[in-house]
């Protein structure tokens, strides 16, 4: 599209929206909202956003053991909340916002990939952000997508974005686990990515469903799509324009070598 604003899909993580406590931090949402206000003169923004869950866990504790019907219901009970509260903050920035909540099936069928490219770039062209979840309520353990890195990948493939964001709990990809041993180096940029997934393990962070492993498989995707993705921590203030701006150390997934 001619004159079309470059596209930032920028994912975030539970242990962002949470900062690593058990409730959804409204100051990190208004710190996210009033950097979004600034990155969307120059771009387009997709918002894959975590954190349903977390957010019902303010409010209910359901019984019975840990399991995908549990799972779905605090979903289905926290994603109004979650909401809510993006949709009141952002409004204070003068942002837009719209919930789109998808499936794998959505990109495993044709037809769905049109209704979906064509929702998507409609709310972008209008100046809204989209913010888009996996619909748990529907999901199964057969088909969920386990986390949201692998549905961040998929929609930046879907909708041709320019750069993809992973925003975590941790810098990027480093030599060692930076929680065990002092002298590890963060990896400031990767071009091959198998021999860095074979190697790691599948450990995630308390709230998330995702681990660096995770992160690394979406990066492929991405980067099979000719995408690149960064790979940065969100427990700073001003952790996005910090990024862009190259003042601050994370992972860079390159597109050639």
């Amino acid at each position: 599209m001619v004159g079309r604003k470059k596209r930032l899909l920028i994912k975030i993580g539970s242990s962002t929206l949470t900062q690593g406590h058990k409730k959804i931090s409204r100051g990190k949402i208004e710190d996210i909202a009033e950097q979004l206000q600034k990155l969307q003169k120059e771009y387009d923004i997709i918002l894959v956003s975590s954190g349903a869950v977390a957010a019902a866990r303010q409010f209910v504790d359901l019984a019975g053991r840990p399991s995908i019907e549990v799972k779905q219901a605090l979903a289905a009970i926290g994603q109004m909340h979650l909401m809510r509260i993006y949709q009141e903050i952002f409004r204070d920035y003068d942002l837009n916002c719209a919930q789109c909540l998808l499936t794998y099936y959505d990109f495993d069928n044709q037809e769905s990939r049109i209704n979906m490219t064509n929702t998507i770039n409609t709310l972008l062209d209008n100046g809204y952000i989209p913010i888009i979840n996996e619909n748990d309520t529907v999901a199964t353990a057969e088909i969920q997508f386990g986390d949201n890195d692998k549905l961040a990948a998929l929609t930046s493939e879907l909708m041709d974005v320019n750069l993809l964001l992973l925003v975590t709990d941790t810098e990027g990809l480093f030599t060692k686990d930076p929680k065990e041993y002092g002298d590890a180096q963060i990896i400031k940029e990767i071009f091959e990515l198998d021999s860095h997934i074979s190697g790691m393990s599948d450990s995630k962070s308390t709230l998330g469903s995702g681990g660096m492993k995770s992160k690394l498989q979406s990066a492929q995707i991405a980067q099979s799509a000719g995408i690149e993705t960064w790979i940065i921590s969100g427990l700073k203030q001003n952790f996005l324009i910090n990024a862009m701006n190259g003042e601050s150390e994370f992972t860079k997934i390159l597109t050639h070598s």
